[in-house]
């Protein structure tokens, strides 16, 4: 399966794209966000990559101009008889934050949850000090769904993992927010 966006294209994972991950996840920082507690090898990505399972669906993220990996998203433990998911979007390289390719691609995961699997609820976990990402979920429609006290330890320490969920009827409605602005903005005149 290819989706395709305005600016991001999300493709089936492939062997080459195992030498970007296995640089990004064995950087401390990324690794200490993600909550990876071992290093990875290039064989146990490529390995991974070719694993089928009926619950989950991964793909790399690629910026359409330039091909470049950006990242990978997915969604697993995906239950269709209680229609629910979880979400998983990594795409680690600071130098790509704020420039719309997170949004571009989460929106296009939530296309997949919700119009093509019609599931009700997608849920992400966020480790707490990871305040950007936790903004980002925030702005783009999750809420906060519970905490997990202390239900994470790194470097010695423990620290809080917060569960955020989206519901599809919030995500039918924000839709319906974007698209009403969006037509009050094309009939404004011209004051110029």
């Amino acid at each position: 399966m290819r989706i395709e966006g305005k600016r991001v294209l999300l493709r089936e994972q492939m062997d080459a794209d195992a030498d970007f991950f296995c640089t990004w996840y064995n950087d401390p920082d990324t690794m200490k966000k993600c909550g990876f507690t071992e290093p990875v090898t290039r064989e146990e990505l490529v390995d991974g990559f070719h694993q089928e399972t009926r619950d989950s669906i991964w793909f790399t993220v690629v910026d359409k101009d330039t091909s470049e990996i950006l990242g990978e998203t997915g969604l697993l433990r995906m239950f269709p008889e209680w229609r629910t998911t979880d979400l998983s979007i990594i795409l680690p390289d600071p130098s790509r934050y704020r420039k719309g390719y997170g949004s571009e691609t989460i929106q296009l995961m939530f296309d997949l949850a919700f119009n093509h699997y019609d599931f009700n609820r997608v849920a992400i976990g966020v480790v707490g000090f990871n305040v950007n990402a936790l903004a980002f979920y925030e702005r783009v429609g999750f809420k906060r769904d519970g905490i997990q006290e202390e239900g994470y330890f790194c470097n010695g320490t423990y620290g809080d993992f917060i569960m955020m969920r989206l519901l599809r009827r919030e995500y039918e409605e924000r839709i319906r927010i974007r698209q009403a602005c969006q037509a009050t903005e094309t009939s404004l005149p011209f004051n110029g």
